[in-house]
């Protein structure tokens, strides 16, 4: 489990095929490695990756076809920059919100420019992860835990301030046709398995009374 605050900005060493999969390597001379272990998750571009190889300034991964086949990750290349962030502790400041690690699909920066000191940036999603967003609700994009500003249809709307540009990987990264990693908010997904449930009949048999509904999440402010 993550939070969306990145900690390091990382370097691609290498990305290594390996039997299909691939062997990635990243180095951070800022990563704090002294309580990283084999077998550890870290959050690389948003994605939880598992370590498999350890040294002074660096990790490896193993990535694999499914990873591959429904992230971004495919598109770096040595040399290139990813948002670092190790799995939360019990005792971690909650800055941002609570982020599997699970991309649920690849994003385009469809525009960008200056806005005052921020960057204004909007982003095309995929259509079917839409309606898990929401304006002013957040969402994690190559790992970072943001806010919306505005959605419309699959265009999310996002400022960037100039701490989280100069902390992340997006003033060197985030240019207008280049992809990113995306993962909606957890919560809009168990909502709408809870909602799905009650429609159908088939309300959770832990409590077969309840009324969780569409009308009862409207009546109490949590739909608009």
């Amino acid at each position: 489990m993550f939070t969306g605050i990145i900690e390091s900005v990382g370097t691609v060493k290498s990305m290594q095929p390996t039997g299909g999969d691939i062997r990635l390597t990243i180095e951070s001379n800022d990563l704090d490695f002294s309580d990283v272990k084999l077998g550890d998750s870290i959050a690389s571009n948003g994605i939880c990756l598992t370590v498999v190889e350890l040294g002074n300034n660096y990790y490896s991964v193993d990535v694999s076809r499914e990873t591959i086949a429904r992230t971004a990750l495919e598109a770096l290349k040595a040399g290139h920059t990813v948002n670092l962030e190790k799995a939360m502790l019990p005792t971690t400041r909650f800055g941002g919100h609570i982020v599997a690690g699970h991309v649920d699909g690849v994003g385009v920066v469809s525009k960008l420019q200056q806005d005052a000191r921020s960057i204004y940036i909007e982003i095309e999603i995929p259509q079917e992860l839409a309606h898990y967003t929401a304006t002013k609700g957040s969402i994690t994009v190559d790992g970072i835990s943001l806010t919306t500003n505005l959605v419309r249809d699959n265009i999310v709307s996002l400022n960037i301030i100039p701490h989280t540009a100069q902390v992340t990987n997006i003033a060197k990264h985030w240019l207008v046709g280049n992809k990113v990693n995306i993962e909606v908010d957890i919560v809009a997904r168990y909502l709408e398995r809870l909602l799905n449930k009650s429609q159908s009949g088939g309300i959770n048999t832990a409590n077969p009374q309840s009324q969780i509904t569409e009308a009862f999440l409207a009546d109490n402010g949590f739909m608009k």
